[in-house]
């Protein structure tokens, strides 16, 4: 009898010990996983209705690191692709040194109105981009009329981040979240 609940006790012992072990191993990929997964970033940009002849702006919105290099396009809409170079910072930093990155992300210019968008914080390669300092810069342009160039400095951390950029000429009061 004395056998039996040993091998009884042995057993469960295992059981536990297995159990245990396979709790610890799920936690720790799920820390991982979340440590790893990137952060969202939200804009709600309003482009202006402007009087007079109009024309829908081109507008690109990008990311560059600390070093300011770019790593991740966001979005570019334009019509005509010999007008890009008139998106200068954006096309001085990145259109014109990848062709098939301008080709990938390009879609129709828009009209006046509020556009909320979302994106991953991942750079063009779709990698999550580490912690760190990062800017974000969106850039408007108009034929037959204005431009705006408008930078915010952010992190990437463990925290929620939130930011309004100023009203400009061409676009209305601008909200960026950075969220974990």
């Amino acid at each position: 009898m004395n056998n039996l609940l040993s091998t009884y006790a042995s057993n469960i012992s295992k059981i536990v010990l297995f159990a245990v072990a396979s709790l610890l191993f799920t936690l720790s990929a799920t820390a991982q996983a979340s440590e790893n997964s990137p952060a969202t970033l939200a804009i709600k940009l309003e482009l202006k209705q402007q009087q007079g002849e109009y024309h829908p702006p081109y507008v690109a919105a990008w990311l560059e690191n600390s070093d300011r290099k770019p790593v991740r396009t966001l979005l570019l809409w334009r019509k005509e692709p010999k007008w890009l170079k008139d998106i200068r910072r954006w096309w001085r930093n990145v259109g014109r040194k990848d062709a098939a990155l301008v080709d990938a992300i390009t879609s129709a210019t828009h009209a006046a109105g509020t556009f909320p968008l979302s994106f991953k914080a991942t750079d063009d390669q779709q990698q999550s981009l580490p912690v760190g300092d990062y800017t974000l810069y969106i850039e408007v342009v108009r034929e037959k009329g204005g431009r705006a160039l408008l930078k915010q400095a952010f992190k990437i951390d463990n925290n929620t981040h939130k930011f309004t950029l100023n009203e400009t000429a061409e676009t209305g009061e601008i909200t960026f979240t950075v969220t974990p």
